[in-house]
């Protein structure tokens, strides 16, 4: 008996139903749509997903899942290579058209053309469409023509071109399936979620799946937008949208915030922070070396150390100073960090302890939920100083200064650094500073409970500027 013709579609990082062009596309073609979802290292980010991403997208395919059997249809999952599994399923489901959103993941975006040809030759088109992005990479240029290198004139570019963004597509009400669907590996053969269970932290923060999404956005638009540009810098505070795991695993797109958000009263630096992330991926896709190499080559001589016990403290919360502890603790716990407190970590990193930026973007994409590849690469150089519009490599935070100033009471450390609870604010930020009765009395044991700072500041800020006055290479043209 022939199976009945119908087509694929082939969800990758838009784990969601709403503002889907692909599968719009797909469902309008009036044949039977197939969902799938391969597990496929060769298209998927490089560096592999790290530990929290797998959970995450763990618990995305299964509300995916949920989603499409809510519709009448369901999701095959299948285990790569890419080019072999598709044409493989296509041959089941007789199927000859495969429709799919870019990932512009450099990877991703090497792996596309030979994917293409090896489906072109088995007589299978594969038809791609845009919506990770609010523009495709290269759409926006300066006045010359070349792509943006600093963010407010790219921002500046979003701006003036907001009139040309669509409404994003309504999700389907239903999804028919073909009379017999092919068969689905369980998900539980793709080891995503952790043998040893780490994530109860996980957990307690965070439900994944597109439904969470966008109720999220729709209570950020009515709760949390027009104080957003007073409270995002307090990471103490429910200040921040906490919209960037979902976006970073498509459950939600870009263009739905910026359709739900503009014209709000306060939305304009919300919306900066959502061109900061385009931002990071237009530049990614034009230079994908910056994913392991510095943008201006005067870093490529700077004098970094390999310090493990120094990067162990770092990992684990355990360098002496409070607001950077309480930050990787937070990371460590719940696989996020607020905005604020990812600069200052990564900061003391790599000026205060000259590890290098690799190091500690390799931790993040590890650890993080919303470990987008971009956001990372572009955050990293630009605390180092050595990435594109990147901060002054002079510019190095005083991390307990930085926890006076935005976190003043000390909630934020006394929640991730239970054992300085019991200290008045006023030595919280500086346990080494406080009176020995002080910290008696707090039950502060300094070197037993909690560290002393593994480097001084002043010190550290010192022997930083010196390592990079030592480096003479010159900086790139813009």
């Amino acid at each position: 008996m022939r199976v009945q013709e119908s087509v694929l579609l082939w969800f990758r990082r838009d784990l969601r139903l709403t503002d889907n062009p692909a599968l719009r596309a797909a469902a309008a073609t009036g044949l039977p749509v197939i969902p799938v979802f391969i597990r496929a290292p060769e298209s998927d980010a490089q560096p592999a997903p790290g530990a929290a991403s797998c959970w995450w997208l763990h618990h995305s395919l299964l509300r995916l899942e949920e989603s499409l059997r809510a519709r009448g249809s369901r999701l095959i999952l299948r285990r790569g290579p890419a080019a072999a599994s598709l044409a493989a399923l296509a041959a089941e489901a007789n199927a000859r058209r495969i429709f799919a959103n870019r990932v512009f993941d450099p990877s991703a975006l090497r792996a596309e053309s030979p994917l293409t040809v090896v489906l072109r030759a088995a007589g299978i088109s594969l038809e791609i469409f845009h919506t990770g992005l609010l523009w495709p990479p290269g759409e926006l240029r300066s006045t010359s023509g070349r792509i943006f290198q600093v963010f407010t004139p790219f921002w500046r570019a979003c701006w003036n071109r907001r009139g040309e963004l669509g409404a994003p597509l309504p999700a389907p009400r239903t999804l028919p399936p073909p009379h017999r669907l092919p068969s689905s590996l369980p998900l539980a053969q793709f080891h995503f979620e952790p043998k040893i269970d780490w994530a109860a932290g996980l957990r307690a923060a965070w439900v994944p799946g597109e439904s969470t999404s966008l109720a999220r956005l729709r209570s950020f638009a009515r709760n949390g937008l027009s104080d957003y540009a007073t409270c995002r810098d307090r990471p103490g505070h429910d200040g921040v949208s906490r919209l960037s795991p979902h976006l970073c695993f498509g459950e939600i797109g870009p263009l739905q915030i910026w359709h739900t958000l503009v014209g709000k009263p306060g939305a304009e630096p919300f919306l900066r922070q959502l061109a900061w992330r385009e931002f990071a991926h237009h530049l990614l896709v034009e230079h994908p070396r910056t994913l392991r190499e510095p943008w201006n080559p005067r870093f490529r001589q700077f004098p970094w150390r390999r310090n493990p016990r120094w990067l162990t403290a770092w990992q684990r919360g355990r360098t002496g100073y409070p607001f950077v502890d309480a930050a990787m603790r937070q990371l460590w716990t719940t696989g996020w960090m607020h905005n604020r407190a990812r600069m200052v970590a990564a900061s003391f990193l790599v000026k205060h302890l000259l590890i290098p930026w690799q190091d500690g973007a390799a931790w993040f994409l590890d650890t993080l939920v919303d470990a987008d590849l971009a956001n990372n690469t572009l955050g990293w150089q630009w605390v180092a100083g050595c990435g594109f519009d990147a901060a002054p490599y002079f510019r190095i935070f005083n991390p307990v200064a930085q926890g006076e100033k935005f976190d003043p009471d000390g909630g934020y450390i006394r929640r991730w650094i239970p054992e300085l609870g019991g200290l008045p604010s006023r030595w919280i930020h500086q346990p080494w500073t406080a009176p020995p009765a002080v910290l008696a009395a707090a039950g502060v044991r300094l070197h037993e409970n909690y560290p002393r700072p593994i480097v001084d500041h002043a010190t550290a800020r010192t022997t930083a500027l010196a390592a990079f006055a030592a480096t003479k290479a010159p900086h790139p043209k813009p």
